[in-house]
Parts: structure tokens; C-alpha cells; sequence
């Protein structure tokens, strides 16, 4: 496992002193970037190689959110390579806790062709850096998100077009799209205010770039424990799909 050690900053917490889910994708996001930089397979190799590896599904399940000054460890390790896919877990450690583990996740990534914008097939060269480890034993969710129905019986989800937003420069990363973690700010930012965010799942369909207006449906239903945000374009086409559950997850060993 590739680990780093850090603090929860002031900037990183919620009204309530707790290290908030964005901050969160943001130590896994940072954590896999630290592990492929210091094996020598990071941003500029790739680049190099016309190259680059981008996030298909997200699962972040939180134990417990550390609270603001709290020292962690943040952790990662590859798992698989199947197809056209890789597959990475991460892990959060609160030290002030006994080295509990706060949050746990999966996640799901593609090579992609820079050039050509289109998957590329992994080969050795690719993979062959990453020294794979066990994968946690979590309860894994599928890749795709499947949006609920509504109207459907027994669904009870009501369906509700929210404002349309513009992306930015503030929202793209190196690769001039819209970075994966902003979507997941987006689309909590826009949850009634009571709805305690206790874990994600996130699938990315398209990469929204500068100047693209995201359209953004959220489906809520009374007494599930899940709610959804779509982030649409104008057509209706997802650029990424976000869950939200309202109950933390169990600790695991």
C-alpha cells in the first residue's frame, strides 16, 4: 500500500468540524496521483505517451468523517487490470482514533488515447509499475448507477429539474475537462439542506469541458436512503451520474 500523512485543514471541514466528502475524493484523488509520480508512471510520462488514466466510477463509503486537526494516513493500491480497465482502492486512517479506519473506497479507471480521445488497451508497459495487493473486502457496487423511476410503484422518487450551470476554468483539471471531484461537489451542493451525505457512488459517462452548461436532475424519495443527482447535458445525456447515501458504513475487521 502507497500512504501518505496529513491533517484535516480548516479548509477541508463541514459547518460541524468534519472532514467533508469533497475533501475526501480530493486525499484519494491526490493519494493515487503522489503513488504513480513516485514510481515514476506519473503525469509527465504519461504525457509523453499520449496517454492518460481517467476515472469511470467512483464508491466511497465513510466510517467516520475525522474531525478538523486530526492527523490521518491516506492509502492506495491497485487491485486488477481487466480489459480496458483498472481497478484501485483507498483507504483513510484516523490516527487519533488508533489508526481507525474513517473511510474506505473503490474506484474504476480507463486508459485513454489523448490523441484520439478514445480508450486505449492496457498493456504491460502500462500496468507493470503497479505491484497489485488484495482487494478490501467491501461490499463492491456495480459500475453503472441506475436511476430510479419515478412514478414507478413502490418507487416513491419525485423527480426535480434544478438550475443550469456553466463550467468554468475554476472547475478543469490538467486535462481541461471538468475534474471528477468537481462533479461530486456540484451535484452535493445541490442536496435539500438535512441530507446527511454518509457515502457516494459517482459513474462518469462524458467529460464536460469550458463552456458546457450542465443541466442537473435530482430524484429524492421520502424514507430512501439514497438520493440521486444527474448531471445532464441539454439533450438529457449524463455527463456524470452521483448517489448519495444517508447512513455511514460499517467498520470492516
Amino acid at each position: 500500500m502507497y500512504t501518505f500523512q496529513t491533517r484535516v485543514r480548516y479548509s477541508e471541514v463541514d459547518p460541524q468540524r468534519r472532514m467533508a466528502l469533497s475533501a475526501v475524493v480530493n486525499c484519494f484523488q491526490d493519494c493515487s496521483n503522489f503513488h504513480s509520480q513516485d514510481l515514476g508512471v506519473g503525469i509527465d510520462y504519461l504525457t509523453d505517451r499520449k496517454r492518460v488514466w481517467l476515472l469511470s466510477a467512483w464508491q466511497i463509503e465513510l466510517v467516520r468523517p475525522p474531525h478538523l486537526f486530526d492527523r490521518i494516513t491516506v492509502g492506495t493500491w491497485p487491485y486488477a487490470f481487466r480489459g480496458l480497465y483498472g481497478y484501485r482502492n483507498f483507504i483513510i486512517y484516523n490516527e487519533e482514533r488508533g489508526h481507525e479506519t474513517a473511510a474506505y473506497a473503490n474506484s474504476i479507471w480507463f486508459l485513454t488515447d489523448t490523441e484520439t480521445g478514445l480508450p486505449a488497451r492496457i498493456t504491460p508497459e502500462d500496468s507493470e509499475a503497479y505491484p497489485l495487493e488484495e482487494a478490501y473486502p467491501m461490499d463492491y457496487a456495480p459500475r453503472k448507477i441506475v436511476l430510479p423511476v419515478p412514478g414507478a410503484p413502490d418507487s416513491g422518487y419525485t423527480v426535480q429539474q434544478l438550475p443550469e450551470m456553466r463550467v468554468t476554468r475554476m472547475l478543469l483539471d490538467t486535462n481541461n475537462h471538468v475534474n471528477n471531484g468537481q462533479y461530486v461537489r456540484l451535484a452535493e451542493s445541490l442536496l435539500p439542506e438535512g441530507f446527511p451525505v454518509c457515502g457516494m457512488r459517482a459513474e462518469y459517462r462524458r467529460a464536460a469541458v469550458l463552456g458546457d452548461v450542465i443541466f442537473p436532475v435530482m430524484y429524492l424519495a421520502e424514507g430512501q436512503d439514497t438520493g440521486y443527482v444527474s448531471l445532464n447535458d441539454a439533450a438529457g445525456r449524463p455527463y456524470a451520474v452521483v448517489s448519495f447515501r444517508r447512513t455511514y458504513a460499517k467498520q470492516i475487521g
